[in-house]
């Protein structure tokens, strides 16, 4: 297959679709950042998408080579699921937006670092290069397909470097569609790369990236690209490559990968998955989870003096964030937006709504309408350091639970001003940014930092195990001496008491 914009040349459709094969795209609509763990790795959450475009003459197919330009080092891969647009879209609900889909595709949205500084955002010389946007091999039919089962993985040379699916996303793959249509249209062949995730880096000459699109148990098949090296002369006059340590630490993706002073960012591919991190932390109490952070030197991560609608409910999601300021009457009309509203319209499945409220008990932070909404668009808890009204609407509409300081019945214009959100804020005593990883139950709130969240969670789930040995043996008259803590004396009994539980004996 050669390059070209001719779709019939970079498809298969492979036997999932008995549509056409989609027209040429008059523009290919790229998202900046719409993973979590992307933009942890960036050390920014967006509110919401930004975008930039990539010419049609960028297209690939299945097995061509991508050619880095002369004089660059820093070409890197992003693996990414493609939208292909199959009815006109303008000015589309997000609840409607999946309608104009028409495929779903792997892409690989390839861009070279060293050229980065010269159109900085529109990406135009780092990613407008002819053949650095490769598609396919086959395509999944849209009216077949869950958005919320839809994954991406990418190999490098044979190796798992991404992998990563709705639970990871900022922004919903519809949402997104929605969002385009609302100043732009969409024409039947119009391609969206939908942001890449954690695990993007540098490839050299001779490698091969593989990316693979699955939903439910359909998949795309590996769309194949083997790099090479272009022959061709980049002439000056004109923006030439160069390098330094940002842009090195951007197309690796961490400091730490490109070998860069300071670096200490996350470890990369090696990484579970949010939803396994997140299983893992919910499935301690927050109790131990506290235990545990304090032996790494963590005392200032729980949240204080906070009260749950659902005292038996346990939580553990992701932070969205939004700070209440005091009100101030002639601010009220220079607001950007009602931040408090926006917010809740950006809640995905998996986060946890956290309000600063100052800890002003005074007037009401959120009520049982605006708390519905945020359990609907998928929040599972809602964290206020200030009061809650219709508290015993929010108690009994919501399965989520609520944490909060006070009830008061005064709407929340009294005292606040919803002023930003997607900002890092300081809720009953703590430190928290957007993608924190909140854990709660009967006791309270922690925050569990996401860099050691996975080890903590496997201490914490390890100590209550080695608890529930202690209080057996405890409730059978044995001494609490040289038991708890386990010392050496009762580690024998206990690893028997292990195996035979993971036996299933009894």
């Amino acid at each position: 297959m050669g390059l070209g914009v001719n779709s019939h040349f970079i498809y298969d459709r492979g036997a999932m679709s008995e549509q056409p094969v989609p027209p040429p795209p008059s523009k290919i609509v790229a998202v900046h950042s719409s993973y979590r763990s992307r933009a942890r790795e960036r050390g920014t959450f967006p509110a919401w998408p930004s975008y930039f475009l990539k010419p049609p003459s960028t297209l690939a197919a299945d097995g061509d080579p991508v050619l880095r330009p002369p004089g660059c080092e820093l070409l890197a891969f992003e693996g990414e699921v493609a939208l292909i647009i199959g009815t006109r879209a303008t000015r589309v609900t997000p609840a409607t937006a999946w309608d104009h889909v028409g495929w779903v595709t792997a892409a690989n949205d390839f861009g070279v670092h060293d050229l980065r500084y010269a159109d900085k955002g529109s990406n135009l010389r780092s990613k407008g290069v002819d053949g650095f946007t490769p598609l396919g091999p086959s395509l999944l039919d849209a009216r077949t397909v869950d958005p919320a089962t839809v994954t991406i993985r990418t190999w490098l040379n044979g190796r798992l470097v991404q992998d990563s699916g709705a639970d990871d996303l900022l922004f919903g793959l519809a949402d997104i569609v929605a969002d385009i249509t609302r100043l732009t249209t969409l024409e039947p062949g119009d391609v969206i790369l939908t942001g890449t995730p954690a695990g993007s880096t540098v490839v050299e000459p001779g490698d091969l990236v593989e990316v693979e699109v699955r939903a439910g148990r359909q998949v795309t098949g590996p769309l194949r690209s083997p790099v090479g090296e272009a022959t061709y002369r980049l002439a000056e006059p004109g923006a030439m490559p160069r390098v330094d340590e940002a842009q090195r630490a951007a197309a690796y993706g961490t400091r730490t990968r490109a070998g860069v002073r300071g670096g200490d960012g996350p470890a990369g591919e090696a990484d579970p998955t949010w939803a396994e991190i997140l299983a893992a932390v919910g499935a301690v109490s927050t109790a131990t989870l506290a235990s545990q952070l304090r032996k790494r030197g963590y005392d200032g991560l729980t949240l204080d003096r906070l009260h749950s609608t659902r005292p038996s409910a346990t939580m553990a999601g992701l932070a969205r964030t939004v700070r209440y300021v005091p009100v101030r009457e002639d601010l009220v009309r220079q607001a950007p937006g009602n931040a408090q509203k926006q917010v809740i319209e950006q809640v995905r499945p998996g986060e946890v709504l956290v309000i600063e409220a100052r800890g002003e008990l005074a007037a009401g932070t959120i009520g049982d309408i605006l708390g519905l909404r945020a359990q609907v668009r998928g929040a599972v808890g809602i964290i206020t350091d200030g009061a809650i009204r219709d508290s015993g609407a929010l108690g009994q509409r919501l399965d989520i639970p609520v944490y909060y300081r006070a009830v008061h019945p005064a709407v929340l214009g009294r005292r606040h001003l919803p002023w930003e959100a997607n900002v890092t804020v300081a809720c009953a005593g703590v430190t928290i940014q957007p993608g924190d990883i909140l854990a709660g139950d009967g006791d309270g709130v922690v925050v569990v930092p996401r860099d050691i969240a996975w080890d903590v969670a496997l201490d914490a789930r390890e100590q209550e195990r080695q608890e529930e040995f202690i209080a057996a043996m405890v409730a059978s008259g044995e001494s609490i001496s040289g038991l708890y803590p386990l010392g050496p004396r009762w580690r024998p009994a206990y690893d028997a008491w292990v195996r035979q539980r993971e036996d299933g004996s009894t």
